[in-house]
């Protein structure tokens, strides 16, 4: 049965928040101050109707906005949005006990998303693809995301002609698209392995819609030209399906935010360095160590390395940080470290940088939680946490990331660092 309700707060995955007797109740696409008409069910309720509407309210700019699980806050101005976002930033690293000077917002959209995974099904006997809806798995299929870079509009066209190859009745595929310099990688996955007739098939397809790359579950089944991403002077190819930052200004905004943390350090471990958006522009000023888990990413930053001229020295190793991080003994030769974490973030390799002799650590992160907890540990271990400052990367997601900067205070803990 419907029931009216007045919205009185924003939650943290941007659903406004009901505040009832009988409890929160986390309704999607509403707002502060609004009355709505919603059906209560599950673990949120329904929004049928804004009956009183914010003065926060905008028109959202994507057809998908509501049906796509994508994107949860198009319908909220710029202003209320930014200082939503900073504010998640600011509870979180409160409940754990930490109050740094947080910056405003930084945009890290720019041009717009350049790396998209896109679901293929097969509806009606025709394969189709998209994204799937909010909190279930029911495929909403797109003719372009208006969030991704102009290169990438074309993408679920070409998603679903490269799925219709491999696709089994009712399995679903998973199409990796990336916009490098040379044009569309594309990765799928899901597939389990192609036949020789299907490989070809994909082959031809590559050369038919001009795609740069073409890979199922990593194998590389054609390379027309490198799909290389430009990272200061150097431009790597990462491997197919490889992590890559979401936007180029969110990566042109984290390391402006990394470098003026390391400042004029000549020896830095860039740490979860992947294939090397922080260690190849550190490289232009600094000795770097880049360490990774994956061997495909670090050989994509080293054949980088190497191919541009003025870097200075960079190392990799391959090392898995969670079982096996970096001592304390193995720190001395650094001036700073940068540490990069997935968003589980790097518990056991903090509590190896407490008793180092590390003074300066620059932590880049895409959750706040993780980050609050491991910089909390820093800092309870002798740092200064001397600034945050959160960037909008995934713009009108509730996904928020962070860079925060690392002192150690002076007399407290740490070892005595080698001399050099």
């Amino acid at each position: 049965m419907a029931e009216q309700l007045r919205i009185d707060r924003l939650g943290a995955g941007g659903d406004g928040i009901a505040d009832t007797a009988a409890g929160p109740v986390p309704v999607p696409y509403a707002l502060p101050g609004e009355r709505v008409t919603v059906e209560p069910g599950g673990k949120r309720a329904r929004l049928l109707s804004v009956d009183e509407a914010s003065p926060d309210r905008v028109e959202p700019f994507c057809i998908y906005f509501g049906r796509c699980g994508g994107c949860v806050s198009q319908h909220l101005a710029a202003e209320p949005y930014a200082a939503w976002k900073r504010e998640k930033v600011v509870s979180t690293l409160a409940r754990a006990g930490l109050a740094p000077p947080i910056g405003a917002l930084a945009d890290g959209h720019g041009a717009g998303r350049r790396r998209m995974v896109l679901h293929a099904r097969r509806i009606d006997g025709e394969v189709r693809s998209g994204f799937m809806a909010a909190g279930s798995h029911d495929l909403v299929p797109i003719e372009h995301c208006p969030i991704t870079v102009p290169a990438l509009h074309p993408a679920p066209a070409i998603a679903a002609r490269l799925a219709a190859v491999v696709i089994a009745s009712g399995k679903p595929i998973d199409v990796a698209v990336t916009a490098s310099e040379a044009g569309l990688d594309a990765d799928l996955r899901g597939s389990g392995k192609a036949s020789d007739k299907q490989r070809q098939s994909l082959i031809a397809l590559a050369a038919e819609l001009d795609l740069a790359r073409v890979s199922i579950h990593g194998d590389v089944l054609v390379e027309r030209r490198p799909p290389a991403v430009p990272m200061g002077r150097a431009a790597p190819v990462p491997p197919p399906g490889g992590f890559l930052q979401a936007t180029a200004a969110g990566e042109a905004a984290l390391t402006a935010l990394v470098l003026e943390g390391v400042g004029k350090a000549k020896r830095v471990a860039d740490l979860f360095c992947g294939v090397g958006p922080f260690a190849l522009r550190l490289a232009e000023r600094a000795e770097v160590h880049a360490v990774e888990g994956e061997a495909a990413l670090l050989a994509a930053l080293d054949k980088a390395a190497r191919r541009t001229e003025g870097l200075r020295r960079i190392t990799t190793e391959q090392r898995d940080l969670f079982r096996r991080p970096l001592l304390p003994t193995e720190f001395e030769r650094f001036d700073a470290a940068v540490i990069d974490p997935p968003r589980q973030g790097a518990e056991a390799q903090i509590r190896q940088m407490i008793p180092s002799s590390l003074d300066r650590v620059i932590m880049v992160s895409c959750d706040a939680g993780t980050f609050a907890r491991d910089a909390a540990a820093l800092v309870s271990g002798g740092f200064a946490l001397e600034s945050v400052v959160p960037v909008d990367q995934f713009k009108w997601s509730a996904h928020v990331e962070l860079v925060g900067t690392f002192r150690r205070e002076r007399g407290r803990g740490g070892r005595s660092p080698r001399r050099r």
